[in-house]
């Protein structure tokens, strides 16, 4: 009995603050430019980059066709509160990667019962999805960067807020459809001990893979200190993919004119994207230029040529005190040769360093890899909601056993 009273308490509970709207001001807007810029830089100053006008309005040009901006100021009392971020992501099933085909062993007629008949099915249940999700924070990115808050403002009531935005969002939305989940991305464990409002008001948690982070020291001036703090195997290793590269006839320099390489690198950009399992956004061949116009001498691009040709490439992007390994592509034939995608990698820690950062995020891909290299698995957790309360219940049960992968436990320092 205890029990049940327990949760009738809390249904009551939830839905009471469901229904009750927050004394916050709010200001929504499709296009950034529509809100009042001084109070915007105010509430987005602790947000970094991604949060930035330029950025926004550049994104909003040069941005994935599959996404929509959609913008939220909070204030009280005219005074800056937050700035909320978020993306409209329209999804279809042929984004999602077939199965990979069956094994040898598994060859069978049963097996090709299975090719002739189930195959076909599959293919036309995937190009029936279609979904429509708000997503607070940006798909092109990992890290919180859907939400900043101004400075003095107390974040454990002021989320709320942003809760209520969102839903104002969803709402003011439905002429284009119902939206059936609004996520909020990439939140970290520390930034989630903000959030027993938005558990009252449906929201429910799901880890995903770990976000690798590499502590850049102090006392490293280039990669040759980085080599020297790594264990001996390790270090031998480092060094042996760049004389492969090297060996292979390969070089590697910085680029310094995006935009007229800008063609070769959306080539590459899509080798790697068409071999991705979930492809929920793609770039345009316009971004490339665009943002590097956009970040200036915030960003790094470095590429790896064979002779005149670039064979591959990596943009590292400084966001205040942390380095992100941002887009990256390679030739697969080339890098049959040599490791460039490894090469690559270490160039992020070269620019990086370059950069005076004090940290190097890499995402949340190739966990084996960037392991090697010294990075370290940051959690990061996804918050999602459904519009309907009841199918909550249902959420809360499903999003704890979403499977993801873990990075090894590895020191490769000294």
């Amino acid at each position: 009995m205890k029990r049940l009273t327990d949760t009738i308490r809390q249904l009551t509970e939830t839905r009471r603050a469901r229904r009750t709207p927050t004394s916050y001001e709010i200001a929504l807007a499709d296009r950034i430019a529509l809100l009042n810029p001084a109070l915007w830089d105010a509430a987005a100053q602790q947000g970094g980059f991604h949060l930035r006008r330029s950025y926004l309005q550049m994104l909003e040009q040069h941005g994935p066709e599959t996404l929509e901006p959609t913008y939220a100021l909070i204030s009280l009392d005219g005074a800056p509160v937050a700035a909320v971020a978020a993306q409209w992501l329209s999804f279809e099933g042929d984004r999602v990667k077939k199965l990979t085909p069956m094994s040898h062993a598994a060859a069978s007629k049963k097996a090709a019962l299975q090719e002739k008949w189930l195959k076909p099915l599959g293919r036309k249940a995937r190009s029936k999805i279609r979904q429509r999700v708000l997503i607070c924070g940006n798909l092109l990115s990992w890290g919180c960067h859907g939400v900043s808050f101004a400075p003095d403002v107390a974040e454990d009531s002021a989320w709320t807020a942003v809760a209520e935005a969102l839903y104002r969002m969803r709402r003011a939305a439905r002429l284009e459809g119902e939206t059936d989940f609004i996520a909020i991305k990439d939140i970290t464990p520390t930034e989630a001990d903000h959030f027993p409002a938005l558990k009252l008001l449906g929201y429910r948690m799901a880890e995903t893979e770990p976000n690798m982070v590499l502590n850049l020291q102090a006392g490293w001036r280039g990669f040759d200190d980085y080599l020297a703090a790594l264990a001996s195997k390790y270090r031998k290793s480092a060094k042996q993919i760049r004389d492969e590269v090297a060996a292979a006839g390969f070089t590697v320099e910085h680029l310094k004119h995006v935009a007229e390489a800008a063609p070769k690198l959306h080539e590459l950009y899509q080798s790697v994207q068409a071999n991705a399992p979930i492809r929920l956004a793609t770039l345009t061949s316009s971004f490339w230029s665009a943002f590097a116009e956009c970040a200036g001498e915030e960003m790094r691009c470095t590429v790896i040529r064979r002779g005149e040709s670039i064979v591959g490439f990596v943009n590292t992007l400084r966001d205040g005190k942390t380095a992100m390994g941002y887009q990256i592509g390679f030739d697969r034939e080339a890098a049959l040769e040599a490791p460039l995608y490894l090469r690559l990698l270490q160039a992020t820690i070269e620019d990086g360093i370059s950069l005076g950062c004090e940290r190097l995020s890499l995402g949340r891909t190739a966990l084996e890899p960037k392991s090697r290299l010294g990075a370290q698995p940051e959690k990061t957790q996804l918050w999602l909601r459904h519009r309907h309360s009841a199918l909550n219940l249902l959420v809360k049960g499903i999003v704890g056993h979403i499977p993801h992968a873990e990075a090894p436990d590895r020191n490769p320092f000294k």
